[in-house]
């Protein structure tokens, strides 16, 4: 219940967060940098600015970028800050023109603006606080990818908005911290006792998840603040890739064995190797070719979407009792992922909230798998359970004669033999069992050893044995202290209604004696089989008893 109360905390977030982002959005125009440009001169012509070609169409270098006019002031009660996305450029300068005619400037050094970053990976600029208003901001770009943009998400935002929306991003983050961490030691307890190998797949999806939202939140930037911000983009690549591949290999793992076989299962660990190896591509290629490792990795992590379609076609054919689990908790993930890869290729406009996306999909994703993994385990309890159950079923029918429901001549020696103490045993055999069948037939005769073994099962102390030897003959096997009467049965047997009404009778031979060995067992057999054959001999429908048996 904590696990998803964290997780519902984790998905409401963001509609907060989004509305502490929505500071005043700006118009930014573009112009590529010739050489020799000087700031001064060119911040109070915003008109030499292109305003109507999208960003990514200037392709990689160092640019001018100049927004619309502000007129705002700055002031301590109020002070106003400028927001951009974080993306992969070499030195950012920002000048700030006052409507009193000073401009102010403020360069990045090596690290790039890895001091400016914030939760959410926002790069912030405080601006100045002067007596005049801002007029308008402009950026000089050196070293550009250009990938995405050259200045994205522009806004205008307080103070109070800056701690609101750092606020938010705190709560969002440490909740699905606090989530991953909580699955993480739930799975690995639960692997200690049931060593599951996609339990371990899971923990490493999520500890990889985990490692790319400490990255990409900016938390990353806080804790080595000395790390240059292209270098924690290379690891966000890096990480992202390892979260892909860590993805499919638990989804393999996960699944039944039949649904992967053959070309699907092969298809799945080429992309999880893909995925793995673009990621570290990436880190080792973007500082050579930024544009060619960030096309190359949003080619591979499409294929993340290749994957799923083939993979429920097949669960539904094999009948995987994971199919709709698998559904709704990779539907938000591919989806998200499909969508970043069309903002990648400039198909749908670049979006804050899609750029993070991978966070929040993967808070469903995680949450269903473990939703998934219990209901999993739950199957696997079920199938242990079905199989106990089976095997008890299967030993009581070795052990059991199949018509009267007691035990065979095997099992009443395996339980017989060993007990401690004097015993009695009593040897009942129904007379004249042969004219019974050819009166009543096989199926009356059935029932005749049917009810005489109701009659002795029901008529004999706790802890007493009963068994069918073979035919018609019976073992009663008693300790000495509480020993059956062999007349009483007689009597119950003679008032019991049989078949058609017919008399039926027994005789019944007794002896005591030790009974811990085989020997024993023997001895004590035969003596009340001697008291047996005398009561048969003596009349039958009466009962015999030997004093001790010989050994």
């Amino acid at each position: 219940m904590l696990l998803a109360c964290i997780g519902f905390a984790a998905l409401a977030v963001p509609a907060q967060a989004q509305r502490a982002v929505t500071g005043r959005p700006l118009q930014v125009c573009v112009l590529p940098d010739t050489g020799g440009m000087n700031p001064a001169v060119l911040i109070q012509y915003p008109e030499r600015f292109d305003c109507m070609t999208e960003q990514h169409r200037f392709g990689p270098g160092n640019f001018w970028v100049i927004t619309n006019d502000i007129n705002q002031r700055s002031r301590s009660g109020e002070p106003l800050n400028a927001r951009i996305a974080s993306l992969w450029q070499d030195r950012l300068s920002l000048h700030v023109l006052y409507s009193d005619g000073r401009m102010t400037t403020s360069t990045t050094d090596a690290r790039g603006v890895t001091p400016l970053i914030q939760l959410g990976a926002l790069v912030e600029y405080p601006l100045p606080q002067l007596n005049a208003k801002v007029v308008r901001l402009m950026w000089h770009v050196e070293g550009s990818a250009n990938v995405r943009g050259v200045v994205l998400g522009a806004r205008l935002s307080t103070g109070a908005q800056s701690e609101r929306t750092n606020l938010t991003m705190a709560a969002m983050y440490a909740a699905f911290a606090g989530l991953c961490i909580a699955l993480i030691i739930y799975n690995l307890a639960l692997w200690g006792a049931l060593r599951h190998r996609f339990q371990l797949y899971y923990c490493a999806m999520v500890a990889c998840l985990l490692a790319y939202t400490f990255s990409s939140s900016g938390t990353l930037a806080w804790t080595f603040p000395d790390i240059a911000n292209n270098e924690r983009l290379r690891i966000n690549y890096l990480l992202l890739g390892m979260v892909g591949a860590s993805a499919l290999i638990f989804a393999r793992s996960f699944f039944e064995d039949r649904v992967f076989v053959g070309f699907l299962g092969r298809y799945t660990a080429a992309v999880a190797t893909a995925m793995a190896g673009v990621g570290v591509l990436f880190y080792l290629s973007a500082p050579f070719s930024v544009r060619t490792a960030d096309a190359a990795f949003s080619i591979v992590f499409l294929g993340l979407a290749t994957v799923v379609g083939p993979t429920l076609w097949q669960a539904w054919r094999k009948r995987s009792n994971y199919l709709w689990l698998f559904a709704v908790g990779w539907g938000a993930p591919i989806l998200m992922s499909v969508g970043r890869v069309l903002a990648n290729f400039h198909v749908i406009p670049w979006n804050f909230w899609l750029d993070n996306s991978t966070i929040l999909s993967m808070v469903v994703e995680a949450l269903m798998s473990s939703l998934a993994i219990a209901y999993r385990i739950k199957l696997l309890r079920d199938e242990r359970d079905w199989a106990i159950a089976n095997e008890v079923m299967a030993r009581r029918l070795a052990d059991t004669d199949p018509l009267t429901g007691l035990l065979n001549r095997r099992a009443f020696l395996d339980q017989a033999i060993g007990r401690t103490g004097e015993q009695q045993l009593l040897i009942a055999d129904l007379d004249h069992f042969k004219g019974v069948n050819e009166t009543l037939g096989h199926d009356g005769g059935d029932e005749v050893l049917r009810l005489f073994a109701r009659l002795l099962r029901t008529h004999v102390p706790t802890g007493a044995l009963v068994a069918r030897l073979g035919g018609e003959e019976f073992a009663i096997l008693s300790s000495a202290a509480e020993p059956v009467e062999p007349e009483a049965l007689l009597a119950r047997l003679r008032a019991t209604r049989m078949p058609f009404d017919l008399l039926v009778t027994a005789s019944i031979g007794g002896c005591r004696g030790p009974l811990t060995s085989d020997v024993e067992w023997k001895a004590l057999y035969r003596g009340a089989d001697a008291a047996l054959f005398e009561a048969k001999s003596a009349g039958r429908d009466r009962a015999r008893n030997t004093i001790r048996a010989a050994a």
